[in-house]
């Protein structure tokens, strides 16, 4: 099978799946917080409640009263790290996503191609709760819905295509190497830090650093994220953004057929 075959086989398997992706989805999210009295509703109260210490911390603690850019710093936080919270997930989740389905795999001979959509639907729908509760709480504190809201689909749209991309890669070689599963759960803080979550990147004085952290795709959703609910700059304004992220996909699709093409007949034996 030559790579044309193989993004083929890959295509072909997510369309004729595409109805029972949702639901696979649904019961992992489902499954995800079964045995507690709230269910689901956790995927949206754990991130609600460091949202909450963010605020506590930013608007009556370490800096009260402080701005960026015109808007109070909770809110410029809060606009970097929800988009985290999914890339967070997807990093560790994608790396893990076929060792963690297994079963379909090995019992059903589900193909193996479409777990990674299983895995990024499931956290896209928390997801969605928590753009929604940012949303109100812009408006709250006075900063209502603009324009350039309707981006955000645009947005959302580009994580999920990516994660699911380097979910597909990810969990290709996780699933015959622990070692890489580890090496990726081990540098997840380290890409926090490294993403300009907790500052602007577009700032930087260092115009080689710049440019070197603007090919980081985390860095460029949360630059997006903010322009929606900050800057009211629409993605096509951003071109050298837009130019970094197609280069970055399309590296990651290309690692994805690889590692599809190479290991998905190992995969059963291997789990």
């Amino acid at each position: 099978m030559n790579y044309i075959e193989a993004l083929k086989e890959i295509l072909r398997d997510n369309l004729e799946y595409r109805r029972t992706i949702p639901k696979l989805a649904a019961s992992d999210l489902k499954k995800t917080y079964s045995g507690s009295l709230l269910g689901w509703a956790w995927a949206l109260i754990r991130p609600a409640i460091l949202i909450f210490v963010f605020w506590f911390a930013y608007s009556i603690g370490l800096r009260k009263g402080n701005e960026v850019d015109g808007y109070p710093v909770f809110l410029w936080l809060i606009a970097g790290m929800i988009p985290w919270y999914f890339m967070r997930d997807m990093i560790t989740g994608g790396a893990g996503c076929i060792r963690k389905f297994k079963y379909l795999v090995t019992k059903i001979k589900f193909p193996v191609s479409t777990i990674p959509n299983i895995v990024t639907l499931s956290n896209m729908v928390p997801h969605i709760g928590l753009v929604t509760l940012m949303i109100a709480l812009y408006w709250m504190l006075g900063f209502p819905p603009t324009v350039y809201y309707l981006q955000l689909p645009f947005y959302m749209l580009t994580m999920y295509l990516f994660w699911a991309a380097w979910s597909l890669f990810a969990g290709m070689l996780s699933s015959v190497s622990t070692d890489f599963l580890n090496l990726v759960k081990s540098l997840t803080q380290a890409l926090f830090w490294l993403s300009g979550i907790i500052y602007n990147v577009n700032k930087f004085d260092n115009v080689m650093l710049r440019r070197v952290l603007l090919f980081n795709p985390i860095t460029l959703i949360v630059n997006g994220y903010r322009d929606t609910f900050m800057y009211h700059k629409w993605f096509w304004e951003r071109p050298e953004s837009m130019r970094n992220f197609a280069v970055l996909y399309l590296a990651m699709c290309l690692l994805a057929v690889w590692s599809y093409k190479k290991l998905r007949k190992e995969i059963p034996d291997v789990l």
